[in-house]
Parts: C-alpha cells; structure tokens; sequence
C-alpha cells in the first residue's frame, strides 16, 4: 500500500503548493490564529483535510481583498465542514512511473492509467503529474507512432484518461474563491487541448482560482462573445501548431470593463505579438503569471516572456 494513502490527508508541502502559500507563512497562521492540520496519521504526522484546505483558500482570499490576517482567520474558521470544491479526489493506489503508465496506455488499460493519474495528482498535485507523467507518456507515444506509424489508440486512450483525471479540478463548484474567471482557450483551429485543461485544472485545484474553458478549435467570433459575456480577468490563448498561431487576431479581441490582460502558450505562436499580450513558456509559468494577474492586478513581474 502507498504511504500517502495510509496516512490520508495533506501534508504542509501540498497544501503550499495548492494553495501557493509558503509552507513557513502556513506555519506562522496555524501558531498566531489556530488555523492549522486538524488530523493526524497513523504515524502521528500532522495533515490537512479538505475543510482545512477551505478554511486556508478563504483565508488566503480574504487577505488578498486587503482583509488583516486576524480578521481573515476568524472569518475562515466560521466555515463550516465541508468538503472544498476544488480538492484533490482520493488516490486509488501508488503513483506508477511514466515508463509503467505508457506500458498500461500501450496495453490499452483504462482502469490502470486513470487509477496511475488519480494517485498521481492526489500526492504530487496537476503541474507536477503534468511535467513528469503527462508529457513524458506523450514523448513515448509519439516515438512509438514514428517507429511503427500506428499507436494513434494509445494516444486517444491516454488523452481520454488524462482529460477525465483534469476536468474534475477545473470545476469552481458553486463556491469559486476568487471572482473574474480566467477564460481559457485554443486558437482558432487549434485541436491540443489537453494543455488548456492542465492550466484550468492546476489554477482551480492549487490556487482557487475560476476558469472557463471553451477547448478545441475556438472561432476568434465565439472567444469575442464568450469575453463580452462573461467579463474575464484573464484570456488565455494556446497554439500548438504554426498553422494556427497566427497573432493577428489577438489584436481584435473586444475590450471588455474591468479591462482582461491577454496570455498566449504554444509553440505555434508567430512574433511579434501585439501589443500588450504577454507570452510564457511553460505551464508553471502560466500558473504564476495568471494567478498574479487575477489575484493582484499587478503588471507581469520579471521573467515572463513578452511578445516584443
């Protein structure tokens, strides 16, 4: 049996990465405002449960909207049990290895691949099963295709796995944390969305953050009504493809009050990028730069790539 799943619950170091708090800061509000882990493990280590991880988002939240942290706290801890609408589901085994979950994808195993993605993302979270589960059996797949010009099975399993493992985080519930969504989207003609679905699940189910997704293949006609509509904090555009990176239509997206900032991934990008659209690199990156622009407001920090 995997240790994770005797000890159930959440250590400080998820929790961090989840919430984008600093494990220290999570200490300093468990000790001054009694917000803190309220279970322990069977080895006695002390783990957060999924009404902690509510009671910390709404803390965090409050703090983020000018609330003082006493305040905050108190006002967290006067909710009530529950579970959070964002929370990890539980792991159904141990977190195989990239090598072991294409094995399983090539033998075409649904139950073993979404019980290896679930484990996964329970333990380790969405950016850490995306970089080093996700994309690796992705590298192995498309080498199998090359050598033997089959395996387009083994890839549709996967996605599909993968795709039913991500849509679950990226759902708000009927209490999302924070307010403005981020919209998020593939270029018109654009078919790779599982990208889109890894971003939407990572900054729902680790930073609490609403999103929206739209998919695959997105007319720039639908993306301009679906920002009129919803009012966005943040558009986020992916490319995978030369022949759908074409930048000009970014330049005519409508302009929405409050105004949304516009953030494109891909490698199908063509520079430059208009003005004012802000490109990154990595799913990481996306994260940190969309969670600040939602959360803060504030102009993109040093070490994102801009489209100039």
């Amino acid at each position: 049996m995997d240790a994770f799943e005797e000890e159930q619950g959440y250590g400080i170091g998820a929790v961090s990465r989840r919430l984008g708090v600093p494990a220290p800061t999570l200490r300093t509000w468990n000790l001054r405002y009694g917000i803190g882990p309220s279970r322990r493990s069977r080895g006695g280590h002390r783990r957060y449960d999924a009404t902690d991880l509510l009671r910390l988002t709404e803390m965090n939240r409050l703090i983020h909207a000018g609330v003082a942290p006493a305040e905050a706290a108190e006002q967290a801890l006067r909710l009530p049990s529950r579970p959070a609408p964002y929370a990890v589901p539980a792991s159904t085994g141990a977190v195989p290895t990239a090598a072991a979950l294409a094995r399983a994808a090539a033998a075409l195993d649904g139950p073993t691949v979404s019980g290896g993605l679930a484990a996964a993302l329970t333990r380790y979270g969405v950016a850490w099963t995306w970089d080093n589960l996700a994309r690796p059996v992705f590298d192995k797949v498309s080498a199998l295709q090359t050598r033997t010009g089959g395996g387009i099975e083994v890839e549709h399993l996967f996605s599909d796995r993968l795709l039913a493992a991500l849509q679950p985080l990226a759902n708000p519930g009927p209490a999302a944390p924070y307010g403005r969504a981020a919209l998020l989207t593939c270029a018109e003609d654009e078919q790779h969305s599982l990208p889109v679905h890894a971003l939407a699940a990572t900054l729902t189910a680790e930073k609490g953050i609403a999103t929206r997704v739209l998919g695959a293949r997105t007319p720039y006609s639908a993306l301009n009504d679906a920002m009129r509509r919803l009012g966005p904090a943040v558009v986020f555009v992916w490319s995978q493809q030369p022949s759908t990176g074409d930048p000009a239509p970014l330049a005519l997206l409508p302009a929405v009050r409050p105004p949304a900032r516009t953030v494109v991934g891909g490698p199908g990008w063509a520079l430059p990028l208009p003005a004012g659209v802000v490109r990154v690199n990595s799913l990481d990156e996306a994260v940190t730069t969309i969670a600040d622009l939602v959360l803060s407001g504030t102009a993109v920090r040093r070490g994102f790539v801009s489209g100039e």
